[in-house]
């Protein structure tokens, strides 16, 4: 019989502790720490309470409790002396069942993590969604955080600890994640779409209207329609467009002569090249559980609510960052349409054989009158390793970065490694190296700045020859426009420098220029009070990265909630993840900020 929060904020201390008896490997006293700040609002407050116990208890309590776990597949499960918990979770990843081969490289895996770290390696096994990781996901894993450094890898330890105290406290209680586990299965099954060379490695990488691209729209549209959507399409630039009437009736009756507004909300359904599952897509599955709930009680809103799952944003196929979005706020730059990829394919020829129009003036017809809509609402994996960090399952935004972006190329002179002295080099990728460094020293010494050069590379480079030209990319972000125009003054002031004193000359050209979007106050106030209501800490926090909101701040009032991702918060990259119960919450935000809406909140 599951218990209840009820009685944990009811029964006797003692009675409440040996209730949450097993959710941290021989360690009660970190529940029992929690219980004292009883009573809880939510399972979720519950569950930060303990993480803030452990937090608050110092470097020696934690390493006992991560050395008070069992080995993976070790000594403990081989003679049967495990915990019935750790039992049930070893059991359910299969490895209770491991091959000779399998057992034996686990167990040469933990001597050699236990030599490194001091500790046994943990893993919450049973995985983001709750049932269970594949032996091969473990044992990839294992292989992967060996080589972690090791305050670092004490932290992920504890955070695997406090997954599977999450994991062992919905089991006692009763939870079983169902929205979550939905919108997790609805990722999974539309990263089963990739593009050639990138599918057969088993690697997501989905770019503006390949086939792969085109399969994603088809099944996010039969999706959406199957959720209860009324109107369900794709527009002329790939994006797709499902509508959500509005209650005919509502109560009390708008205005006269004012019709229903609509809700926009959405994000990207592209990739970034062996990126992730998560990025963009959260922000399309999100709402359309929320659709489905409403469809499924017969319920309208006194708003409409349209969700657009837009067809680009990440700029990999074309140079046209913030496609989908921008035609909806007027600013698709004509000049993309004669853009060509890297197989020289011009976007006009990609839309056309994707069936869309290739047309300037269908294109244009795409644009929004913000004086029809209510705002713009985003859900978004962090991609960062603040939430996971903090052991907090959402974030409200508060603004995101400004940001520019640069193409660049030193040229100096190429020559002989072996035969010209180093006073006489005009190093192209010494230069280049050397402004790499001072963007780091000089976003460093600026708070929340960034600056980072991703792409460097040498065309034609030999091992015995001085770099003659180095091609490189330049990405600066700040929490606003000032602080970005500063930073790009000083680091491009620097690369004028640079090259003036080694003899090499340079060129750039900006590729992207975007302002910054603080949330509209009312509307982060929304998210403020939908986190609230579940329970969980509120956490304010500015997004390093870009996001189809910034675009419509360009129109409307906008405002994001992110939901915290696993593995350090690491995205744009396979290893990008979230858990079924953090995608839950996330859910359960929207619906609150939903209501707040329906009851002219």
């Amino acid at each position: 019989m599951p218990i209840t929060l009820n009685q944990l904020n009811t029964a006797p201390l003692a009675e409440a502790a040996q209730l949450l008896d097993g959710l941290y490997e021989h360690s009660p006293w970190i529940a029992e720490q929690a219980l004292l700040q009883r009573p809880f609002a939510s399972p979720a407050a519950l569950k930060h309470a303990m993480v803030r116990v452990l937090g608050d208890a110092g470097t020696a309590p934690q390493l006992a409790l991560i050395r008070a776990h069992p080995e993976l597949a070790g000594k403990a499960m081989v003679s049967n002396t495990l915990t019935a918990e750790s039992t049930n979770e070893q059991t359910q990843a299969g490895l209770t069942h491991c091959t000779p081969e399998e057992l034996a490289h686990i167990q040469q895996l933990n001597a050699d993590y236990n030599a490194r770290f001091g500790f046994p390696f943990i893993l919450a096994v049973r995985g983001p969604r709750g049932t269970g990781l594949s032996k091969r996901d473990i044992i990839s894993t294992f292989e992967r955080r060996l080589h972690n450094p090791v305050d670092f890898e004490r932290a992920e330890c504890l955070r695997n600890i406090h997954r599977i105290a999450e994991i062992r406290l919905n089991d006692k209680l009763g939870l079983e994640p169902t929205l979550g586990n939905q919108v997790w299965d609805w990722h999974e099954d539309l990263a089963r779409h990739s593009d050639p060379g990138f599918a057969e490695q088993g690697q997501l990488t989905v770019t503006y209207l390949t086939d792969a691209h085109r399969a994603c729209a088809a099944d996010l549209q039969r999706r959406m329609l199957a959720c209860g959507f009324d109107e369900a399409g794709v527009d002329a630039v790939g994006n797709v467009v499902g509508v959500y009437h509005a209650d005919p009736h509502p109560n009390p009756l708008p205005p006269a002569g004012e019709g229903a507004k609509t809700l926009l909300t959405g994000s990207h359904y592209d990739t970034v090249r062996n990126g992730g599952k998560y990025d963009g897509r959260l922000g399309i599955f999100v709402p359309m559980a929320c659709v489905q709930q409403l469809h499924q009680a017969g319920r309208r809103l006194p708003f409409a609510i349209e969700l657009v799952a837009f067809a680009e944003e990440e700029g990999q196929r074309y140079k046209a960052t913030f496609l989908g979005s921008g035609a909806l706020t007027g600013h698709f730059n004509p000049a993309w349409l004669d853009q060509q990829d890297a197989d020289g394919i011009s976007m006009r020829a990609a839309m056309q054989h994707a069936g869309l129009p290739g047309t300037l003036e269908a294109i244009g017809a795409l644009q929004r009158d913000p004086a029809h809509y209510l705002g713009f609402v985003e859900v978004h994996i962090e991609q960062g390793p603040v939430l996971n960090e903090l052991d907090l399952p959402l974030g409200v935004v508060t603004s995101i970065n400004a940001s520019v972006r640069y193409q660049c190329e030193v040229v100096g002179m190429a020559c002989h490694a072996g035969t010209t002295p180093m006073d006489r080099r005009r190093d192209a990728a010494c230069a280049v190296s050397e402004l790499a460094l001072y963007a780091e020293q000089r976003a460093g010494a600026d708070g929340d700045s960034v600056a980072t050069v991703g792409m460097l590379q040498v065309p034609g480079g030999s091992i015995n020859v001085v770099p003659g030209r180095c091609l490189f990319s330049l990405d600066l972000r700040a929490p606003s426009d000032a602080q970005r125009n500063a930073l790009q003054r000083d680091i491009l002031a620097q690369l004028d420098a640079i090259c003036e004193r080694r003899g090499v000359r340079h060129s750039r050209e900006e590729t992207m220029r975007a302002a910054a979007a603080p949330s509209a106050p009312a509307w982060q106030a929304r998210w403020e009070t939908a986190v609230s209501a579940l329970g969980v800490p509120l956490h304010r926090m500015p997004s390093g990265a870009g996001h189809d909101a910034m675009k419509l701040h360009e129109v409307m009032p906008q405002a994001m909630l992110f939901v915290r991702g696993l593995n350090s918060g690491i995205s744009h990259n396979p290893l990008e993840a979230t858990t079924s119960e953090d995608m839950e919450l996330g859910v359960r935000a929207f619906s609150h900020l939903l209501e707040q809406l329906a009851t002219g909140d």
